[in-house]
C-alpha cells in the first residue's frame, strides 16, 4: 500500500496582506499548535519569521507578537524592548487581520508593557522619571556661566544647552531634538589617588567614520513642531520639568509607523500621559493646539521666548530684559548691558537658527581632522552630537578631542583654535577655557564660537572640547547624547553609589548623615563608552540607538 502524501503546502503569496512583516513570536501564554499555524499563515502571506537573536539588538525584527505583557516581558525583557523600535501587538491583531483578509492598524493591538516596568522606575533602574531635573542637560561638570568673553573680561553667560537649542531648531524646522555630554576613566591607587589609564584607541572609537542613519518615519511632524515650540517656551520661563516631558515625548512620535488620527492610539506609548494625549488629540483633530495659541498671543511669554533663542540668554536675564521694557530683537540691540558673547549671539541670530545639513557637517569635521592632525599627529577628533547619533541635519557641532598617549593634548586647543581662525573657518569667541595646562577643572580644554562653512558667510555654532585620553570616553558619550540617555545614566549612577558627569564616573562622597554629598576623587576606569554603560549595568547602545 503506497504510503500517504502529505498534502500540499499552499503557495506563498509575496505581495500578501503581511508584506514586510518581520515577526517573532513570543511562545509562551498560548498552545503550540496554534502558534504553528499562525506562523505558518503569516509566512503564507507575505510575512517573514525571525528569531529573537536573528541579530544582537532585534534590527531585522518589525514585529513582535505576543499574548500579553508578562509573556513579552518574561521573554524579552525590560532593555530589549526599551531598544526596540517596532510594533509590539497581541496575537489578536494577527487573528483579526486573517479573520478580516486586510492588514488591520496596529495600535488598536498594542500591548501596554511599560506598565510592568514602574517598579523597577521606582528603584532607580535608569527610568525616565526625573524630580528637579538640571537646567544643564550635558551632565558636565564644568559651569559655564563664569568664563573669560573674547575680550579679555570676566563674562557671566548664561549658556544654552544643547537641547535649548536643538528644540529651538525642531520648531522652526521640525528636525528633530537632540543633546548630551559626560567622561571618565582612572583607577584608584593604594593612596587614594587616581592613575591614568592610557591604551590604543579602537578604530570605531577614534572616529565617528559615517555614522548609521539615524531615520525615523517622522509622519506626525504636524505634533513634534508644536511640541518643538512648547519646549522652548517652558525653558524660556524657566520650566525644565514641562520642557523635558514634551521632549522626551518627540523621539517617541518620530519613531511611529503611522499618522495619528486620535489621541487613543498613542495613550499606552511611554512618554505620553493623559495631558500630552490630549494635546495629541487637539492637534490631530483640529491642527492647532490652544496652549500654544496661548502662549504666543502673551506678549510677556512671546517676548521671554524671543529673548531665551538668544545664545547665552538664559531664562533668568530674558526676565530681566523683559522687565526693562524690551519687547523685540531691536530693543535688545539697544541695551549696554549685554555681554560681548551676548551681543554676537544677538547679531548673528538668524543664522544660529539653521540647521547644518548632515553632507556639510561630514565635510567640517574632516577638515577639522586635516588641520588638527598636521598640528599634532595621531590627534583624535570626532563630531558628536546628532551627527554622530546618525541625524540628517544638525544645529550646531559638538567636537570631541583627545590623544592617545594621554599628555600630548595639553596646550593644543589654542595652537588649533588659531589655525582654524588663520584659514577663516573659525570667525567669532563665545567662550574660550583652558585648564589642561594648568590642571584645573580636571585638565579639559572648552572653545565654544561659530564658524563658517568653506566659502560662505553663515555662521553656525561649534564646540570644541579636548579631554585628557582617561576622560575622553566619558566626554564623547555624553556629547553625543541624547539628553534623555544622559539623564537615565546620571540617575542610574546615583542609584549605585557614582557620579556621572563629562569629566569621569566617580565614586560618591558619604555625608556625616550617610547621605551622599558629591563626587570623590576616585574615578571608575572606563577606557570606551561601553565601559560606562558595563559598569552602569544599562545595555550598551550604539550612537545611532541613543535617540531616545
Amino acid at each position: 500500500m503506497a504510503p500517504k502524501r502529505k498534502p500540499a503546502e499552499p503557495p506563498r503569496d509575496p505581495e500578501g496582506i503581511f508584506r514586510g512583516v518581520s515577526a517573532f513570536f513570543v511562545p509562551h501564554g498560548v498552545q503550540s499548535r496554534r502558534l504553528e499555524v499562525w506562523k505558518q499563515k503569516l509566512v503564507q502571506m507575505g510575512g517573514r519569521l525571525e528569531k529573537k537573536d536573528a541579530d544582537a539588538k532585534g534590527a531585522r525584527i518589525n514585529h513582535v507578537l505576543a499574548a500579553d505583557a508578562k509573556a513579552l516581558l518574561r521573554e524579552l525583557g525590560a532593555d530589549w524592548l526599551h531598544r526596540f523600535t517596532g510594533s509590539v501587538v497581541s496575537f489578536d491583531w494577527l487573528e483579526e487581520c486573517l479573520k478580516s483578509g486586510e492588514r488591520l492598524p496596529e495600535h488598536k493591538f498594542a500591548i501596554n508593557y511599560e506598565e510592568e516596568f514602574k517598579p523597577k522606575k521606582a528603584a532607580g533602574a535608569g527610568g525616565t522619571s526625573v524630580s528637579n531635573p538640571s537646567k544643564r542637560s550635558k551632565i558636565s561638570s564644568q559651569d559655564p556661566e563664569n568664563r573669560k568673553g573674547t575680550g579679555g573680561q570676566g563674562v557671566k553667560e548664561e549658556v544654552p544647552t544643547r537641547e535649548h537649542r536643538d528644540a529651538s531648531t525642531h520648531a522652526h524646522h521640525g528636525s528633530g531634538v537632540e543633546k548630551g555630554p559626560g567622561q571618565f576613566a582612572h583607577s584608584q591607587t593604594s593612596s587614594g589617588d587616581t592613575k591614568d589609564t592610557v591604551g590604543s584607541l579602537d578604530v570605531e572609537e577614534a572616529s565617528s567614520g559615517e555614522p548609521t542613519t539615524y531615520a525615523p518615519p517622522d509622519l506626525n511632524r504636524n505634533i513634534t513642531e508644536i511640541f518643538g515650540k512648547l519646549i522652548n517656551i517652558y525653558r524660556a520661563m524657566g520650566d525644565d520639568r514641562r520642557s523635558f516631558s514634551y521632549y522626551k515625548a518627540i523621539p517617541v512620535i518620530e519613531k511611529l509607523p503611522f499618522k495619528i488620527e486620535s489621541g487613543d492610539q498613542v495613550k499606552n506609548l511611554p512618554a505620553i500621559g493623559k495631558s500630552l494625549k490630549d494635546h495629541i488629540n487637539e492637534i490631530a483633530t483640529t491642527g492647532k493646539l490652544s496652549k500654544l495659541e496661548h502662549f504666543e498671543n502673551d506678549e510677556k511669554v512671546r517676548a521671554v521666548s524671543l529673548f531665551g533663542e538668544v545664545w547665552g540668554v538664559g531664562p533668568a536675564t530674558a526676565l530681566k530684559l523683559y522687565d526693562k521694557g524690551h519687547r523685540t530683537l531691536d530693543d535688545l540691540r539697544k541695551d549696554d548691558s549685554l555681554t560681548y558673547a551676548q551681543r554676537t549671539g544677538l547679531k548673528f541670530f538668524d543664522d544660529i537658527r539653521q540647521r547644518i545639513p548632515r553632507h556639510e557637517v561630514s565635510e567640517m569635521e574632516k577638515l577639522l581632522q586635516e588641520v588638527g592632525k598636521d598640528i599634532l599627529p595621531g590627534v583624535t577628533i570626532v563630531c558628536g552630537g546628532s551627527y554622530r547619533r546618525g541625524k540628517s541635519s544638525c544645529g550646531d557641532m559638538d567636537i570631541v578631542i583627545t590623544h592617545d598617549d594621554g599628555k600630548s593634548h595639553v596646550g593644543f586647543l589654542p595652537k588649533f583654535v588659531q589655525r582654524l581662525k588663520d584659514i577663516n573657518f573659525l570667525r567669532e569667541d563665545l567662550i574660550f577655557s583652558i585648564n589642561s595646562i594648568e590642571g584645573t577643572d580636571s585638565g579639559v580644554d572648552t572653545y565654544f564660537g561659530l564658524c563658517t562653512y568653506p566659502g560662505r558667510e553663515l555662521r553656525h555654532r561649534i564646540d570644541l572640547k579636548v579631554y585628557p585620553r582617561n576622560r575622553y570616553a566619558s566626554g564623547l558619550l555624553a556629547w553625543t547624547g541624547n539628553d534623555v540617555l544622559n539623564r537615565r545614566l546620571r540617575i542610574l549612577a546615583e542609584s549605585k553609589g557614582y557620579v556621572l558627569d563629562d569629566t569621569g564616573l566617580y565614586l560618591a562622597t558619604q555625608s556625616s548623615g550617610g547621605k551622599r554629598a558629591g563626587r570623590s576623587e576616585a574615578i571608575v576606569n572606563c577606557h570606551e563608552e561601553k565601559d560606562v554603560f558595563d559598569t552602569l549595568g544599562f545595555p550598551y547602545l550604539e550612537p545611532h540607538e541613543r535617540n531616545l
